[in-house]
């Protein structure tokens, strides 16, 4: 492989190889010296590695610049429009203020894209971004309910990954102020957290709508990796010791089938209805079982039994082959599967790819082959849409395969997670198909949701000229384009082998083998 350093960079960087940062000399000729000799000044542990790209055929290059390009077109119109906003209206070139942080102005897009803008090197725009964090965020602002789930995931590891790439403790004391407020949520009688809390009174409650008033596993279960980290950073044990507490819970409790319902409730401590997904409701809950196994360096094998056993009840009970041969997972409502999938579990494919090269035991070629096939049924879903995006979720009934056939299906809100099944199975397997499927997509974004003010989402994938939904998604810079850009890099930018990537894309460093764990000294 070759790591030809950019010649007289070696006093400016600390050139570390084996720390899975880097930036391509290939993007960054003539200003790159002067840039990090100034970003030196702020940091002293900069830590970054400049050389060309393994694998750096024109090809790979010119779509791996592409993404950075549209990164950049995404992020410059923010600032334009919505800067300090949550999110952009890319058409109409004003905040979206209706988004699920609501109207009070948290960064959304800030905290959650400074670490795409880092590791694509953006120096300048993530410089201002890092500005705005140490100068304006305020989130005693925040006077209305807001989502325990996606401010952890999008805030708190948004922000621990900027952490751990950079050393700037401004970011660790930014989420831990944060995650401090997410903690009255947890006070229920069996210390699972209500979905919703108040950062300003602190009260807190679950939506109306869920099950009786239970809490949702892939809400509750999506919290482990950036409360175990934290608390190792800062040396605090309370946000460990929270999540601890619901793996314990949940262990203890009684599987029908050995699945895990959608619901909890967390007052009784016991099941709502027995709705079972790896889609929407259950699927990031799957996802940091295995997550929270490789955080630890393995050495947490409760988290991995418990994956590799939910696994099997899952493939068991839920995975569907139709008609024509494409592999799916089906929900379960009440022992009785509907046959459709959203585009959210397509994440699936590359977590299981993932669990099959983490840990070689008698599940590993199973989870490679379904894997494989899963990716396969999302990129059809793709494929068979007029946009050749994919919609939100599409059924397997009668004639109909991998289409949507209800309107409210047929949306497209910029979502990731089919770009992200063909990032894991292009780093697993290194088939060129999931470079060339994802450029499919880019080509697809590019023509019927780039607009001049930003990106947009759809209203129906299935027409030629689809409706714009006018909302650029903080999620399309933090996942979408983060998961695109290392499609086309090399295999040591964010290596898996020393981070591992929480469910908003934010990568955070595995314990005992990546350098910039940072762990605290006690």
């Amino acid at each position: 492989m070759s790591k030809a350093a950019t010649s007289g960079i070696l006093s400016a960087v600390v050139v570390i190889a084996w720390t899975g940062v880097y930036f391509s000399k290939h993007q960054y000729p003539a200003t790159t010296l002067t840039i990090v000799e100034e970003l030196n000044d702020d940091y002293n542990d900069w830590n970054i590695s400049l050389y060309s790209a393994e694998d750096g055929n024109d090809t790979t290059l010119e779509r791996r610049d592409r993404v950075r390009e549209m990164m950049k077109h995404a992020w410059d119109n923010y600032v334009k429009y919505a800067w300090g906003k949550n999110e952009l209206r890319p058409i109409t070139k004003r905040a979206h203020s209706a988004s699920i942080f609501g109207t009070m102005p948290v960064g959304a897009t800030i905290l959650d894209g400074l670490d795409t803008l880092y590791i694509m090197g953006l120096q300048d725009e993530f410089k201002k971004g890092r500005d705005w964090v140490a100068n304006e965020l305020n989130i005693d602002s925040l006077a209305s309910d807001v989502s325990v789930f996606e401010v952890n995931i999008r805030f708190v590891g948004g922000l621990l990954s900027c952490y751990a790439l950079t050393g700037d403790v401004l970011f660790r004391d930014k989420a831990q102020e944060i995650a401090d407020k997410l903690l009255p949520a947890f006070q229920t009688p069996t210390g699972i957290p209500n979905a919703l809390v108040n950062f300003r009174t602190g009260s807190s409650k679950n939506y109306g709508w869920a099950s009786g008033g239970s809490s949702i596993l892939s809400e509750f279960g999506t919290l482990h990796l950036e409360f175990a980290y934290l608390s190792d950073v800062t040396g605090n044990p309370i946000y460990r010791s929270k999540v601890d507490h619901i793996r314990q819970h949940i262990r203890s409790m009684e599987k029908p089938k050995g699945l895990y319902p959608n619901y909890l409730n967390p007052k009784t401590g016991k099941w709502g209805q027995h709705h079972i997904s790896m889609g929407a409701l259950g699927d990031s809950f799957y996802e940091y079982l295995l997550k929270a196994w490789m955080q630890s360096n393995k050495e947490d094998n409760e988290a991995r039994q418990m994956f590799d056993d939910a696994m099997q009840a899952v493939m068991q009970h839920m995975l569907h082959t139709s008609s024509s041969g494409l592999t799916y997972f089906a929900e379960l409502k009440f022992d009785r599967p509907e046959h459709k999938m959203d585009h959210l579990g397509c994440f699936s494919g590359g977590l299981l790819a993932l669990a099959s090269k983490s840990l070689k035991n008698e599940m590993s070629d199973k989870y490679m082959d379904i894997a494989d096939k899963i990716t396969n049924t999302c990129h059809e879903s793709y494929a068979r849409s007029q946009t050749k995006l994919g919609p939100e979720s599409f059924r397997f009934t009668g004639g109909v395969e991998a289409r949507a056939l209800k309107s409210s299906e047929k949306y497209y809100i910029l979502r990731p997670e089919v770009i992200e099944s063909y990032f894991y199975m292009y780093r697993l397997t290194k088939d060129q198909k999931y470079r060339d499927w994802g450029w499919q997509a880019v080509e697809a974004l590019e023509k019927h949701c780039r607009v001049p003010g930003g990106y947009t989402g759809l209203k129906n994938v299935d027409t030629d000229e689809p409706l714009q939904d006018d909302v650029q998604q903080s999620f399309f810079l933090a996942e979408t384009l983060k998961y695109l850009y290392l499609l086309y890099s090399d295999d040591t930018l964010i290596s898996l082998d020393q981070w591992v990537f929480n469910t908003e894309a934010h990568p955070l460093p595995i314990k005992g083998v990546n350098p910039y764990y940072r762990e605290a000294s006690v």
